[in-house]
């Protein structure tokens, strides 16, 4: 499948502004624009399983599309929301637990680089992956 592979984080657009939004404090913020992402993807049909490493956490999330599912941000956020496949799209829509906002993500493989995008109280900002 197209996501299937290792990743690895290459370059951030508006990244930072994007974690103020999201209440992320300076000190984490800083931390977290370099943070060394590295995604594992393998797709079994509906079911994803993602491996991210970086300085700060290994965990694994297994989920499959259109099932809700919980997932926590490296900073704590508690998210709930399901993943969803639209065309070569993985459309990632979550509500923070917290304060029920949503943080809407798209991940997308263009010109042999994975773009994740994030939308959250209008501030966008990307992820560029290279495959290792």
């Amino acid at each position: 499948m197209a996501f299937d592979g290792t990743w690895k984080i290459d370059r951030n657009e508006n990244y930072e502004k994007f974690m103020e939004k999201m209440g992320i404090n300076v000190v984490k913020r800083k931390l977290a624009s370099h943070d060394n992402l590295k995604l594992i993807i393998t797709q079994e049909g509906n079911k994803f399983t993602v491996k991210e490493s970086s300085t700060f956490r290994n965990i694994e999330v297994v989920f499959e599309l259109g099932v809700t599912f919980n997932y926590s941000l490296a900073d704590g956020t508690e998210l709930t929301g399901t993943w969803s496949l639209d065309g070569n799209k993985l459309v990632g829509k979550f509500k923070r637990v917290d304060n029920g906002n949503e943080l809407n993500t798209v991940r997308e493989i263009t010109g042999g680089e994975m773009v994740q995008t994030y939308v959250y109280e209008g501030v966008e900002a990307k992820r560029i992956f290279k495959k290792e």
